[in-house]
């Protein structure tokens, strides 16, 4: 391995910009000046702190504590209202049509060609559904006497996925991809994936910076921690393998949605010892299935196609006093980092390339999803074959509640929508179960299928699906030795 240390102050502009910042054990090698480490620190901690107060500290407004990144979006969406709604339908209707065109018809290296031919001829499908789908929603949701059918429109279908997973998406992007470089890009990432390698590495298989992408979904959204992985990813920080893991591992509900999942089942006075149980399960279930096919059987290659090394494994771990390390690490990724604006400027373009078909896909795929739970017995078939488990487990109400486990994959909080009316009849080891091993799922078409497969991390979604019934069997066992500790 080559030792030498690079004098980074005395690079000329084409030699910096030829370094592969990405590789650890390069930047390991960077050698700054005393006073470009003063501004690599400066600039590390001012930009890192922007990043913790948006994403990561509670404030209240007007009555509403969240983060400050959800009180931003939630703005908008408030303050735009049915114009919002109107606009968001206009941009998904669009793609649908779009989509079959570029797909199927437009000349050979067009643009629209090259957006959507790469795509299986489903996607079109999809994306037609979504357009229809969200067109008829909003219709009813806004212009009086409009009535559209209620499978279509209900409070179960598209009244649950529009208005509060498409619309708050469509924001959730934007925003996010604002604010996302003061988390990813100034050394934060850096500092916190030095120091919890040790742990990160041999329980999860993946770095140390996966802790900030569990961190930033349990505070912000799904979406969030999906979006940051496949930037990372992208950014050759990530290998296939890795990336796959984070997200189908980690990228966990918020905080406040888990509130409402926690709440809908009767076990609003016991939240605090509910989601934080949640969370360990989560951890747990995620070491597991990092063990098991499909995910164990991925390459670890970055985006190029450069396989990774042991060398650089062992480098991510830092020797030494980790802390001191960390803090190396983040002052030159701040300081060899590129411009604010510009770096701002190449977030949201990354996003914007996926945006439509991000949304149009929550809208087809989501609402699709939720008609299929609600107005079909194919989940409460699919149930059945969690009866002897659960059973075996010793879970009370086991065949009352079996049906609301597969449920989940068309949307997390579905499986709680359908055991509300049965609160009062169901046992709390009942209730308990089903809220546990829906927020553990992770893994759901109405969100974070549709985000993972529209970013174009290296996941099939055949290879979600397993991902899901993986989850969901191990989450069983875990969650009731919990249940039976707890209640």
């Amino acid at each position: 391995m080559n030792s030498d240390k690079i004098l980074y102050d005395k690079l000329s502009a084409e030699e910096r910009a030829s370094l592969n910042l990405n590789d650890i054990l390069l930047v390991d090698r960077l050698e700054l000046s005393l006073r470009s480490k003063a501004v690599g620190a400066l600039k590390a901690v001012l930009f890192s702190a922007v990043a913790i107060f948006v994403f990561f500290v509670n404030i209240t407004v007007n009555g509403k504590s969240d983060v400050p990144f959800g009180h931003i979006y939630n703005y908008f969406i408030n303050a735009l209202g049915n114009a919002g709604l109107w606009g968001i339908t206009i941009i998904i209707a669009l793609n649908g049509i779009l989509s079959v065109y570029g797909k199927f018809f437009a000349p050979e290296g067009s643009r629209l060609r090259r957006y959507y031919g790469g795509e299986s001829f489903i996607y079109p499908v999809f994306y037609l559904m979504g357009g229809v789908f969200t067109l008829i929603y909003t219709m009813d949701a806004t212009i009086p006497g409009f009535a559209g059918p209620q499978f279509i429109v209900s409070s179960a279908t598209g009244g649950t996925a529009v208005p509060a997973i498409v619309v708050g998406v469509a924001w959730i992007i934007p925003v996010s991809c604002v604010f996302l470089p003061f988390l990813l890009n100034y050394g934060l990432v850096d500092m916190v994936g030095t120091l919890m390698e040790p742990l990160m590495r041999p329980l999860f298989k993946v770095p140390g910076y996966a802790a900030v992408n569990c961190i930033a979904s349990f505070v912000s959204s799904s979406s969030v921690g999906v979006l940051i992985t496949n930037r990372q990813y992208r950014k050759g920080l990530y290998t296939e393998k890795e990336a796959d893991l984070i997200a189908t591992g980690f990228s966990a509900v918020s905080v406040g949605f888990a509130y409402m999942v926690i709440k809908t089942a009767g076990l609003g006075d016991y939240f605090l010892r509910v989601y934080f149980c949640s969370l360990v399960i989560t951890l747990m279930i995620s070491a597991v299935i990092c063990r098991l096919p499909p995910l164990r059987n991925k390459r670890g290659v970055y985006v190029d196609g450069r396989a990774q090394t042991e060398e650089e494994i062992l480098a991510q771990r830092g020797t030494g006093n980790l802390l001191v390390k960390g803090f190396e690490r983040a002052e030159k990724k701040a300081y060899t980092a590129g411009k604010l604006l510009p770096e701002i400027r190449d977030s949201v373009l990354d996003a914007m390339t996926v945006y439509p078909k991000v949304l149009t896909l929550l809208a087809g795929v989501g609402i699709l999803g939720l008609i299929v739970a609600t107005y079909t017995p194919v989940f409460q078939w699919i149930g059945k074959i969690f009866v002897p488990v659960l059973k075996l487990c010793a879970v009370p109400d086991a065949e009352a509640i079996a049906p609301s486990l597969p449920v989940g994959i068309a949307e997390m909080f579905l499986p709680v929508m359908l055991i509300a009316d049965k609160v009062s009849e169901l046992s709390i080891k009942a209730r308990y179960m089903v809220t546990t091993v829906s927020i553990c799922q992770i893994i759901f078409f109405s969100e974070t299928i549709v985000v993972m497969l529209a970013s174009k991390l290296p996941l099939k979604l055949s290879d979600l699906v397993i991902c899901f019934f993986e989850r969901t069997f191990i989450a069983i066992p875990i969650t009731a030795a919990f249940m039976h500790l707890m209640f």
